[in-house]
């Protein structure tokens, strides 16, 4: 007998056993479709949490910083000569940026944190940092208004630095008000209001005002123009933004307030930088950029290790969504099993009618598991059908029950069906009909012909 013969045959069994194959078909269905579903939703959630913790923690970024615990044992060099080695130079930095996989370099110098002056005497603290402005773009940070200067004496604001500015005046005569109500609702709502209210600083004049403990005095540095205002950073609330106040300024331009304000006496070409932001083109290669910056002898910090972390999580997750999808195809298996046995009784005369007429114990057995391999097949078939439709209206329900607070423009989870998922779960679908055909199949091949007959 021929495969296509033991094919045909278990074929016309299916056919004609609506009641046992649409059984054995339910099972197998629900089964391969959890286990599709289940895979699908720990791949998609896993996928998720990288795809945030990249725009969040930005995995191929590197962190350098100036390496200031190097040993000197047996050096004889002193401390001083120690430091300037792991100092980040203006030479390290070319260097770096002609490394392989690095598309960008953007330098950055810590001024100080001072206290923000407009024309109309609004006021607030902002972070003063030197960088290459041309580099902000390229680092994800896109402008809102207008955009980086090459002149000197001109800053770019990110978006929390235009949030909260207040004269001197308003703010004492608030807070005067508020210690002498402090439970007044419309008094905090009155200042929370003026807190995130925005200024308009696009190309207008700001100084910088900064107290001088040395001569116990207020030094106000020379205007600057405002030529770019930075967008709000995506998935960041308007209320963090407004705590996130920073102001770029060119390295030329922060040496000018250091000057300014007495801050540091470090000439142009012996300047150092106080960090460094590298972005490497994939993150599979920040490991090897990483190494060969800190034979540079500088300190360097990545956010691999989040990625790590997410990774051995979710291999858990998926390992408990696998045994939850194996475990219903074992159900189905156990149903199929006294579904064919059962079968296998109803069919006693035909399996002895096929001995007689010279069908082997192997030949019998391979018809039955071929029924069941198809059942596995059907129920697979039917079960990716199954696994779509659910997921379909999984991901309508995480759309109509996100909740995205006001200001930001983050995306959801979406659910996904990997393509290699599909004949996963069909082979899963397969190998269940067929294990589950091994008993049904022996029981039927050692059916006596001539007790079969004669009793039916």
């Amino acid at each position: 007998m021929r495969i296509r013969d033991i094919t045909s045959l278990a074929w016309d069994q299916i056919k004609r056993r609506k009641v046992v194959t649409a059984l054995c078909m339910t099972g197998i269905s629900i089964g391969c479709a959890s286990l599709i579903v289940a895979m699908s939703v720990g791949e998609s959630a896993q996928q998720y949490s990288l795809d945030e913790m990249n725009r969040n923690f930005k995995m191929n970024e590197i962190t350098v910083k100036p390496n200031v615990g190097i040993s000197t044992k047996g050096s004889g060099t002193s401390k001083k000569g120690n430091f300037d080695r792991g100092r980040l130079t203006k030479q390290k930095i070319e260097l770096i940026k002609k490394l392989p996989h690095v598309t960008a370099v953007a330098p950055f110098m810590q001024v100080e944190s001072f206290d923000m002056i407009t024309i109309d005497n609004n006021s607030n603290y902002v972070e003063v940092l030197g960088t290459d402005l041309q580099s902000l773009t390229s680092f994800d940070k896109s402008f809102e208004q207008g955009g980086p200067s090459d002149a000197v004496g001109t800053v770019v604001l990110n978006h929390g630095a235009t949030i909260g500015l207040m004269d001197v005046d308003t703010v004492n005569k608030m807070m005067e008000r508020l210690q002498e109500d402090p439970y007044n609702d419309s008094l905090i709502q009155q200042f929370n209001n003026l807190n995130m209210k925005s200024s308009k600083l696009y190309q207008q004049q700001i100084q910088y005002r900064y107290f001088n403990t040395e001569f116990e005095e207020n030094t106000v540095s020379s205007s600057l123009r405002v030529t770019g205002i930075l967008k709000q950073p995506d998935g960041v609330s308007r209320g963090d933004a407004a705590y996130d106040k920073k102001a770029y300024v060119s390295l030329e331009t922060a040496l000018l307030l250091s000057e300014e304000f007495g801050l540091k006496g470090e000439s142009p070409e012996t300047q150092s930088y106080d960090s460094m932001l590298v972005k490497v083109d994939s993150q599979d290669y920040v490991a090897q950029v990483e190494g060969q910056i800190q034979r540079l002898i500088l300190s360097t910090e990545t956010n691999l290790y989040h990625q790590v972390e997410v990774n051995e999580k979710f291999k858990m997750i998926k390992k408990t969504a696998l045994g939850i999808g194996l475990f219903i195809l074992v159900i189905a298996s156990i149903s199929i099993i006294v579904a064919m046995t059962m079968s296998t009784h109803q069919r006693r005369k035909q399996i002895g009618i096929m001995k007689v007429l010279g069908s082997n114990l192997w030949q019998i057995r391979n018809m039955f598991i071929a029924e069941a391999a198809l059942l596995g097949l059907l129920g697979g078939a039917i079960g990716v059908l199954i696994s779509y439709l659910t997921i379909s209206g999984v991901n309508e329900l995480l759309a109509t029950t996100s909740i995205i607070p006001l200001g930001e423009s983050t995306t959801g989870m979406v659910i996904s069906i990997s393509v290699k998922n599909i004949p996963l779960g069909i082979a899963f679908a397969v190998m269940t009909g067929v294990l589950s055909g091994i008993y049904p199949a022996i029981s039927a091949s050692n059916t006596n012909a001539l007790v079969a007959i004669k009793k039916d």
